[in-house]
Formats: structure tokens, sequence, C-alpha cells
């Protein structure tokens, strides 16, 4: 069976969003669309509920929340396969346990209002951070953020320019998407005459297009690449270079003594203040 994209879903406006995303990216890339539903309300309200509208837990689940996106889904892409599923659990671990057998998985940074949307919008970084597939995470707002800008897709390269599977899956969303691709490595320059750096032996600006240049050494042909070396802070450096953006994509790095992947300051910081969705995608051991 073919592995297909998951989209978790909550019945909020970013969730739906994420369903027309996962659509879409289902569509480019023939696969099939799985929409799953993650909670511990199914298990401990669920039924109380159910009982009381008389109606039975499964059909309340997948008419109120499950039922809505798939009959979006459908509607945006009539030729995906659409499958749905309930899951009763933690949110977080039981997205993690989907990305096992994903392609990709698609979720919202936020959910539901109050409580709820912190509580969700922190579920968002821990499925980004420990998921086994790359993950789309769309940010509130990005079209009115995009406005005006140049579609594209943005690989943020890291202090690692080995970070392969970042690489390979940005060039396949520009090839997919008929995109260009943009490199974006920051540089700083050292400050003060004791940082111990010698300009004869290393140029800063140079050394980071030499990395971004080597993130793009395997890009399939027909892809436009573009470059960018800006000065500053990474995160704010390259939070700037993609507004406008369609994505951007970052690397997530396997970490000791935690519970799998891990995000890294720019990582975790991009998740916040980029301008446009973001791909978080895990890099081998």
């Amino acid at each position: 069976m073919d592995e297909p994209i998951v989209v978790g879903v909550d019945g909020s406006a970013p969730s739906l969003r994420a369903v027309d995303w996962g659509a879409e990216e289902a569509a480019l890339r023939g696969a099939p669309l799985r929409l799953v539903y993650a909670s511990l309300w199914e298990r401990y309200e669920g039924e109380l509920i159910a009982q009381e509208l008389n109606r039975p837990v499964e059909e309340v689940m997948a008419r109120d929340v499950v039922g809505t996106a798939e009959a979006r889904a459908r509607l945006r892409r009539p030729g995906v396969e659409v499958t749905t599923d309930v899951l009763p659990g933690e949110p977080e671990y039981a997205l993690v346990r989907e990305s096992r057998t994903a392609r990709a998985m698609v979720v919202g940074s936020r959910g539901r209002g109050g409580v709820a949307e912190a509580l969700l919008g922190s579920v968002s970084l821990t499925v980004a951070g420990h998921a086994h597939c790359p993950v789309f995470v769309l940010r509130d707002g990005p079209e009115e953020e995009a406005a005006g800008g140049s579609p594209r897709i943005v690989l943020a390269v890291g202090d690692k320019p080995r970070d392969a599977a970042a690489a390979r899956f940005a060039a396949q969303e520009a090839e997919l998407r008929g995109l260009p691709l943009e490199a974006v490595r920051a540089w700083r320059r050292p400050s003060g005459p004791f940082t111990g750096h010698d300009a004869a032996e290393t140029d800063p600006e140079e050394a980071a297009r030499e990395a971004a240049a080597e993130a793009l050494r395997e890009v399939p042909e027909g892809v436009v690449t573009v470059v960018r070396t800006p000065e500053g802070h990474t995160r704010d450096a390259v939070a700037e270079a993609a507004r406008g953006a369609t994505l951007l994509v970052v690397g997530a790095h396997p970490r000791h003594g935690g519970f799998g992947l891990q995000l890294g300051r720019v990582a975790h910081g991009l998740l916040h203040r980029a301008p446009c969705p973001v791909a978080v995608v895990p890099e081998p051991a």
C-alpha cells in the first residue's frame, strides 16, 4: 500500500487549512490522503456526549470532525483517495505513531480557541520534532504575510551541509510544484580584533556561499536554483529570506537522551516566526 499523506484534524480553522494543503500534496505525489483525529476527548467524554445525543460515539466524531474534513478534501481534490480514522489518546503521541507509516504529515500551528489553542500549538511542535517523516506545519495567516512575494521553495542550510534529507525534500517539492529552489545560509562577521579570525584564511560569506551551493548539488535537472547568503543571526535572516515563499524547509537532527528527534534553536524559532508554511525533515543519525 502506498504511504499516505497524513493530516491531523481537530475541527479548527487551521486544521481545515491543513486538509487543503494535505489534499494538494497528495495530488502532487499521487499518494492517498489519511485524515486522523486524535484526542483524549473521545476516550473520556465521547461516550457520555454520544449517549446524550442518542448517537453512537463513532457517528458523533465522524460527523462533527473527521466527516467535515473528508468532505472538504474530496471537494478540493476529487481524484485523491481519502481515508479517515479516530484515534483515542494523546494527540502528539498518536500522530507521531502515525508518522511511522506516512509519506509526510500536515498539522496546523494552532487548534481551537482558549486553552485548547495553546495545547494544540504544543502538539504541532512535538510532532514536528519527533515525527519519523517530513512534517508540514502551517502557521497562522501565511497567505496574508506572503502577499506580494515570489513563489519559491526555500531551504535553510544549517551548520551541517550534509543535511541531505532536507535538501532532497526541498528539491522534490520544487520539482513537483514547478518552482525555483532557494538555498539560504546566513553568516555573521566576526566582531572585534580578538576573535581569532584570520581574514586571509576564511571569508565567512564565501564559506556560507559554498555551503549553500553544496546543498544544491543533487537538485534534479530543470529546477532553477538560487543561492542567498544574508548576513545576520540565522533564525532572523532565514525568516526574512523566506518572506513571500511557498514553503520553508528545515532539517531536524537526532539528539541523544531524548524522545526521538529534537528541534534545534533555529528550527524551533522558525516554526514560531517563519512568514510561510514550514516543512521539518528528519535527518538520519
